[in-house]
């Protein structure tokens, strides 16, 4: 098994440090720059068999940026969080807010975003995501995913429980992680 998970590169979101999980937002300017810097630093790997992205427009345009106008699946579960109406809000915006506060406090992840969903659907829905994927890359194929910080941080997460927490495995925008799986059938990882 071959699988590369890589993060979209920056939108205006990312560098305003506000909430956005599906609002389908283009790359900045900057979120270009740095793909195509990191792209020339070799980072990537060359190619694979197969290519997904979660069809949002930043995933779409970060995988053409890296690797051309080359064909994709897209699998819609795992699209990031779906943040309701805390979407492209800052945490200063919405900081002293009862329904924030609750969502925040929220350790179970019951709470949903006011028209958005919990912590607990998000999972639900990105653990379906992930089994598609993870069943795509173990048929013997090279996969190459470009996804969203919360949906990579959710598999790594999964996939290695004891290592690191959800918010330690979110990569900076246009890094990730290589997976193989050892002769032993162990999972291993690198960043990318």
């Amino acid at each position: 098994m071959e699988l590369h998970i890589i993060r979209h590169g920056k939108t205006m979101a990312n560098e305003q440090r506000l909430y956005c999980g599906q609002t389908d937002l283009p790359l900045s300017d900057n979120g270009t720059a740095e793909l195509v810097k990191l792209k020339n630093q070799g980072i990537y790997p060359k190619s694979a068999s197969l290519y997904i992205t979660s069809g949002l427009l930043r995933t779409q345009q970060t995988l053409r940026l890296l690797y051309g106008s080359v064909q994709s699946e897209i699998i819609p579960q795992l699209m990031e969080y779906q943040f309701g109406s805390f979407e492209m809000k800052s945490h200063d915006q919405l900081d002293g807010q009862a329904d924030y506060q609750a969502w925040i406090d929220d350790a179970v992840g019951h709470f949903a975003c006011p028209g958005g969903e919990s912590k607990q659907d998000f999972n639900l829905r990105a653990d379906e995501g992930s089994k598609l994927l993870l069943s795509k890359a173990q048929q013997g194929v090279s996969v190459l995913a470009v996804l969203h910080g919360g949906v990579i941080a959710f598999i790594m997460e999964h996939l290695f429980p004891d290592k690191y927490n959800f918010y330690e495995w979110q990569p900076a925008p246009g890094r990730g992680y290589s997976l193989t799986c050892a002769p032993d059938g162990s999972m291993q990882f690198l960043k990318i």
